[in-house]
């Protein structure tokens, strides 16, 4: 069952107590990063001031830059923790390991894609989320690295949807595993209905029982698997790269006024441009 305000399916919609949380903090006093600019009332000048405002727009660029490069080497410097718990998972070919999702490499990504057991399809952000790093599976593979989405959901529930969405990645199933819990992307709905998980890193109220985020995972020449890296709530924005160019159109990513933020996103083949083209 989806609801109709969101197209999404029910375990994933925002509860109502969280969305009018948001709302509430949308209030807020906001301290503006620049004076907003009218898309339909912009402002127009000689292509010798643009030139100018833009060589400044490209230092800070530049910088932002190098601050992000020196960013990911501290993400990259983080101390490993060692798997010691024996996580097993659904695949195709049987109960499968935590190392198994390795394949050939030493180095993994995993996707915490939000499909609950019974919600007969999966999280339209997350299948967003998924539509970018389906292509560049390959590529993280010529560089020694692994990818996987595991999901709360039965195996049986995950595969017709992936066939629908078309994907060619390795999808996997933690039902029935301690997984998503250790994870903290999995919550019992007692613990959601009480007001605070952990989630991100720190105790919140949450919108739902199932989030997103993303995991890395290393494997030594023993065997032995390392959790060396996890983002969660808009951390995972990293491989969203249609985000990174709406930022950069005039109206960018547009988004005011909607119910929550990526309220917009539908499953690929759910928006109205796509139905009408077929």
């Amino acid at each position: 069952m989806k609801t109709p305000s969101t197209d999404q399916p029910a375990g994933a919609a925002p509860s109502k107590a969280w969305l009018a949380a948001q709302q509430e903090r949308s209030r807020s006093p906001r301290i503006e990063a620049a004076a907003p600019v009218s898309f339909d009332r912009p402002l127009v000048v000689p292509a010798a001031a643009w030139l100018a405002a833009r060589r400044e727009l490209l230092r800070e660029e530049k910088e932002l830059t190098r601050r992000c490069d020196a960013l990911a080497a501290r993400q990259r410097a983080l101390p490993w923790v060692k798997i010691e718990k024996d996580y097993r998972f659904e695949a195709p070919r049987g109960r499968v390991s935590l190392a198994d999702l390795f394949g050939g490499h030493r180095q993994l990504i995993v996707q915490h894609f939000m499909f609950g057991p019974g919600w007969e399809e999966g999280c339209k952000s997350c299948s967003f989320m998924l539509d970018h790093i389906n292509p560049a599976v390959v590529h993280l593979a010529a560089r020694g690295v692994a990818f996987a989405a595991v999901s709360h959901a039965p195996l049986a529930e995950l595969l017709p949807f992936k066939q629908r969405m078309g994907w060619d990645i390795n999808w996997f199933s933690a039902h029935g595993s301690d997984f998503n819990s250790d994870f903290h992307v999995s919550f019992a709905p007692e613990d959601v209905a009480r007001g605070e998980v952990a989630y991100n890193f720190a105790l919140r109220t949450v919108p739902c029982e199932e989030l997103p985020g993303i995991s890395v995972f290393a494997r030594d020449a023993a065997g032995a698997v390392y959790h060396t890296y996890s983002t969660y709530g808009r951390g995972v924005e990293l491989v969203m790269a249609t985000y990174r160019l709406l930022d950069i159109v005039p109206k960018g990513r547009d988004e005011a006024g909607l119910e929550y933020g990526m309220a917009w996103v539908r499953h690929h083949d759910r928006y109205d441009h796509v139905a009408a083209g077929s």
